[in-house]
């Protein structure tokens, strides 16, 4: 089987978090890994301003667009302007839980009508031409939720025409969970989408939900073509970077000069996305996770969290808090008798949280 999308690993739709800079800096790190943007509803792409809500860095490619949306003929002109503006994929959202999502008639509950993605699924295909549209979806929903229900919903989708499913591995609760809680709660059920790729061996598939280790990743490819990572690329760039030149055979670079080689080219981006209205709590929020679980994290966070209220450069402090990061990470190599620098193998300081990215996210 060769696969309409060839990446094996891909970065999730992450509302509040797969921006254009986010997702720059995640192809900067990770060149071999396919991206996809926040959920778009059809109806903002037709009425919205299309520069600011798809437009993109020709470098994020393969770049995919996910739509929200219900009714086939909208989602078929928003997919046209998705083609016009140079997608390499359209796909649609058939997995997001939240209450909000569910009362527009989108996300997860389409699970509930699957006549109805197949008719939305049929009218984008249609306008796509030879770009990929595909689906994103859960296993199930409430208490819809059997085998038989799935093998159902993805024989509509697959008959309508869909070139690739993305599958979160856990069933989603459309009324007493947060979209948090629908991440957490429900079980993993990973085996339920390995068996759904045996069902379907014509499709390609992809596995998403709770995947936070390399081994786990390369454990999941064996029996699945793709692995969708979700949270885990946010909150540590690395793992996917290091998955990546696996994948790739490329023996890993030392993090430090590819670090420093990433911000110089990230700094630059973000100087000229200043120049066109940006905000430097925008541009400098993707980059919190760069020393994660590193010496020197928590002086990297301060420093980010101390240049956001703004400034006319933000290579000069990139290279302030790299300065900062690695002046804290020789100090807790000097060994326990050096003081200052010491925290950063503890949790912050109550100081450093109220000041830190996350606090002000």
């Amino acid at each position: 089987m060769h696969p309409v999308i060839p990446e094996r690993l891909s970065v999730a739709p992450m509302m509040d978090r797969t921006d254009r800079h986010f997702r720059l800096l995640m192809r900067l790190l990770a060149p071999g890994v396919r991206l996809y943007t926040e959920m778009v509803t059809a109806q903002a792409v037709l009425h919205g301003d299309l520069e600011r809500l798809l437009g993109f860095d020709a470098r994020e490619q393969p770049l995919a667009l996910q739509l929200g949306g219900s009714d086939p003929d909208t989602l078929a002109q928003a997919t046209r302007h998705a083609i016009a503006m140079g997608y390499a994929e359209v796909n649609l959202n058939c997995g997001c839980p939240s209450s909000r999502v569910t009362d527009g008639r989108f996300g997860a509950c389409l699970m509930g009508e699957p006549e109805l993605v197949s008719d939305c699924i049929r009218a984008m295909r249609e306008a796509a031409g030879r770009v990929p549209v595909t689906v994103k979806t859960r296993i199930g929903i409430d208490d819809r939720d059997s085998w038989e229900d799935l093998l159902h919903f993805v024989g509509r989708v697959v008959d309508a025409g869909a070139d690739y499913l993305i599958v979160h591995a856990r069933k989603a609760w459309l009324h007493g969970l947060s979209p948090h809680e629908n991440r957490t709660v429900p079980p993993l059920r990973h085996d339920v989408v390995y068996r759904l790729a045996g069902a379907f061996p014509g499709l390609g598939i992809a596995i998403n939900g709770g995947f936070t280790t390399a081994a786990a990743v390369h454990s999941a490819l064996t029996q699945i073509h793709g692995v969708m990572i979700g949270r885990a690329a946010w909150d540590d760039p690395w793992l996917l970077a290091e998955l990546d030149d696996t994948l790739a055979g490329r023996h890993p670079l030392d993090r430090g000069p590819r670090r420093r080689a990433a911000l110089a080219t990230y700094a630059d981006y973000a100087n000229r996305a200043l120049g066109r209205g940006a905000t430097t709590r925008a541009l400098l929020r993707p980059l919190h996770g760069l020393f994660h679980r590193e010496p020197g994290a928590g002086a990297w966070r301060r420093s980010l969290a101390q240049a956001m209220p703004g400034g006319d450069d933000i290579a000069i402090a990139l290279d302030s808090a790299l300065d900062s990061a690695q002046a804290a990470a020789a100090a807790v190599d000097r060994g326990p008798g050096v003081n200052h620098g010491s925290h950063d193998r503890t949790a912050p300081t109550r100081e450093a949280r109220q000041d830190s990215p996350e606090s002000r996210a």
